[in-house]
């Protein structure tokens, strides 16, 4: 008899690794989601410093269909920078910008990038605001998920991302949960919000 898939998307809070055991200092996503069946794992990743929508399944197609780079998935974060962007910067995040990647230098792809307000809560630690007086929300749409590319990207147009909140994948949206939260949903619902189907 096959498993049952499962499936879930959660909110990785800051400062938690995409992996279910810990790391040195480091706390994995066993210590913030316990219970989960322990054939579930992520797919793909989010950095230490990132936050965000991440999903858990033990469907194995599901990570070939959704990280495959051939498949062109879009990808939404909330980006908070350092400073005030003006339409140069804006102009060049959307046409792509040049980038180090593993050494090799790498022009990313033409990208979907506005201001935005978002009323969103407050990060545990907060970013330190004395520091940064200046910061401006962006909306960064990307089809390419390079390591650290949003923060390459922003650090390149001289605007360095203070905070960085995945928010969507394709229709799959990381609203309403809070950092910290879970929610299970069908196959059929997921595959249709990622435009699997």
């Amino acid at each position: 008899m096959a498993k049952k898939r499962l499936y879930f998307i959660i909110h990785k809070p800051f400062k938690v690794l995409s992996q279910f055991s810990n790391e040195g200092d480091n706390i994995g996503l066993g210590e913030v989601f316990l219970d989960l069946p322990k054939d579930v794992y992520p797919v793909g990743r989010l950095d230490l410093d990132s936050e965000g929508l991440l999903i858990l399944t033990n469907d194995k197609s599901l990570n070939n269909k959704l990280l495959n780079p051939k498949h062109n998935h879009s990808r939404s974060y909330w980006v908070e920078v350092e400073g005030l962007p003006g339409e140069t910067a804006i102009s060049s995040l959307q046409k792509g910008v040049e980038i180090n990647v593993n050494g090799k230098k790498h022009k990313t792809k033409p990208a979907a990038v506005k201001i935005i307000k978002p009323e969103i809560p407050e990060r545990n630690p907060p970013v330190n605001y004395q520091k940064h007086p200046e910061r401006t929300w962006l909306e960064i749409q990307l089809t390419e998920g390079k390591n650290r590319q949003v923060r390459r990207m922003t650090a390149k147009v001289g605007h360095p991302t203070l905070r960085l909140i995945r928010v969507g994948i394709e229709n799959l949206r990381l609203e309403p949960l809070e950092s910290g939260e879970i929610t299970q949903i069908s196959e059929k619902v997921i595959y249709k919000k990622l435009n699997l189907l």
